[in-house]
């Protein structure tokens, strides 16, 4: 059982992964509310040839997986959430770079699911072109599992 000052460190750390995850689901938050005010029904050049912004109402999970199984990608959603919040209080080792790679899982995963949630699909709206159209939360996600694997060869400095 940690004493108060390890008590005090879970805390700092807890906030921190809060408030990455916070960043992530209000941006991602903000620019899906966009999507859905002023939906345009076709893609939009950003960077011609490589990088367009094409809006898509996923109802699946990645690639379009499980379309139409709102409810098993919901509960899924909560159990995830549930299980990796419990594995980021409970893990010893809490650097600084494993805190921004559970902030940026976290929160894209509370996006998307929010999503899910209360709109019965995900909004995705980045489009390279060779790769199914994703979003900001997608990239979190992906971002964060990418960098806690590398946390995992990485010595840490705590915090």
């Amino acid at each position: 059982m940690p004493g108060k000052n390890g008590k005090r460190k879970q805390a700092i750390s807890l906030a921190f992964v809060c408030v990455v995850a916070s960043f992530v689901f209000t941006a991602d938050f903000f620019i899906k509310r966009y999507f859905l005010a002023n939906p345009s029904f076709e893609s939009i050049p950003v960077i011609k040839n490589i990088l367009y912004l094409t809006v898509v109402f996923n109802k699946g999970a990645a690639f379009g997986i499980l379309k139409g199984k709102t409810s098993l990608l919901i509960y899924t959603g909560v159990i995830f959430l549930l299980v990796f919040l419990f594995t980021v209080i409970n893990e010893r080792r809490k650097s600084v770079f494993f805190l921004i790679s559970c902030g940026l899982i976290m929160g894209g995963a509370l996006s998307n699911l929010y999503d899910r949630v209360f709109l019965g699909f995900v909004v995705d709206y980045i489009d390279i072109r060779v790769w199914p159209v994703f979003n900001l939360s997608d990239s979190a996600i992906s971002i964060g599992a990418f960098l806690l694997l590398l946390s995992e060869f990485r010595k840490p400095k705590k915090i």
